[in-house]
């Protein structure tokens, strides 16, 4: 078994024992730096990151393979990966980049298929002049979105 396998393998493990937390990104360079990226329905306490570090470091043997480990939830600012991250930012303000435009808009459904948007936006009127605030709703389909980047508002 190589050494990526037996990281993967105590990953899974401990992600098992915790079903709310989902990985994002395993990384392991050459030089054998672990880098684990996880993300939680509920969010990512300090003791997630810290139980599967130890799962991890626990259960490899530096006599055999020296190595470094880093484990951290995703930023605020990192672009959503999964469908399990839409489903848990339904109701949040998204920026999501298309091939063709960039929306920001409230994610108001979310399944494994597509996502769907809503917000204002201000048209010109039908008839007469000036514009007027219309309420838009869109369905996109995953494999449409280049990035999507939950807001943060203060």
């Amino acid at each position: 078994m190589t050494f990526k396998d037996k990281v993967n393998d105590l990953l899974t493990q401990v992600l098992l024992e915790k079903p709310s937390i989902f990985l994002i990104d395993l990384t392991i360079t050459d030089s054998f730096k672990i880098i684990v990226n996880i993300d939680g329905d509920n969010g990512v306490v300090l003791q997630d990151c810290i139980d599967v570090s130890r799962a991890i470091e626990n259960n490899l043997d530096r006599e055999e393979q020296d190595f470094s480990l880093e484990v951290a939830s995703v930023g605020v600012g990192s672009p959503l990966k999964m469908v399990r991250q839409y489903k848990k930012n339904v109701g949040r303000t998204l920026i999501v980049k298309l091939e063709t435009q960039t929306i920001e808009a409230e994610l108001v459904e979310a399944n494994d298929n597509f996502i769907i948007l809503s917000w204002e936006a201000r048209e010109p009127k039908k008839i007469g002049k000036g514009k007027e605030t219309v309420q838009k709703r869109q369905e996109i389909p995953y494999t449409e979105i280049k990035e999507a980047i939950v807001t943060v508002t203060f």
